[in-house]
């Protein structure tokens, strides 16, 4: 079972909260940490873009991140949506995801120059869909893992469709009840995706789908807990 903390833009731009985030994400018994690179163009609608560029993997920052990361003893790997942000990231990451929004276009039967970019680097790629990938012609590619998604923020337990979740690797979670990424692995997801916070009090842009440490710590023993069971 891999299991992904997604500390996405949760961190601010602020490095003695990251580390605490890794810290926490380590500490909690998760295999990896997921941030998100994007540029001006992507954010530029967003009322909180200042703030969101902050967050975003770049040249500037990327040294620090892998430092920490190294520093705490965990994986990091990140989300490009762009192009160019593939190959800042290249040096670093053993391993992409592509968000659930540059998928639609494979769904389409187009494949975007994003999705060509990271597959010509032959690492791993994590994919988030919530359309059942099996028809596409990249299905069966030994680099790619996909995850089910319901691309809501938060979405409610009743919205989740599990019957085809052996289409998928795993799955990405947006609900915040435990049942939901617990019954992923009951079901047989590999890979489990959550999103973490430092408080949920505060204004993160994410908390609302995001789990808290303490909130890590309980859920990550239940899917270990309910992984030996199905040893």
């Amino acid at each position: 079972m891999f299991v992904t903390a997604e500390i996405g833009v949760n961190w601010d731009g602020n490095f003695e909260l990251v580390e605490k985030m890794i810290m926490n994400s380590k500490n909690a018994g998760c295999d990896a940490v997921k941030f998100q690179a994007f540029d001006e163009k992507i954010v530029k609608d967003h009322p909180e873009k200042e703030r969101l560029l902050k967050t975003s993997i770049s040249k500037s920052n990327i040294e620090q991140i892998n430092s920490i990361a190294k520093k705490v003893g965990i994986e990091w790997y990140c989300t490009p949506m762009y192009d160019k942000a593939v190959e800042i990231l290249d040096p670093f990451v053993k391993r992409y995801k592509i968000r659930y929004g540059d998928s639609l276009e494979l769904h389409d039967g187009k494949n975007s120059s994003l999705i060509s970019k990271v597959l010509e680097t032959g690492k791993e790629i994590i994919i988030s869909s919530q359309k059942s990938p099996k028809h596409l012609e990249i299905y069966n590619n030994d680099n790619i893992k996909w995850l089910y998604v319901v691309p809501k923020y938060p979405c409610q337990i009743e919205e989740l469709d599990f019957r085809y979740l052996n289409d998928f690797d795993g799955y990405s979670n947006h609900c915040l009840d435990f049942v939901a990424p617990i019954s992923a692995v009951i079901l047989g997801a590999e890979m489990i995706e959550i999103h973490v916070t430092s408080n949920k009090n505060k204004n993160f842009v994410d908390n609302m789908v995001s789990f808290d440490a303490e909130e890590t710590n309980r859920l990550v023993d239940m899917i270990r807990h309910f992984e030996k069971l199905q040893r």
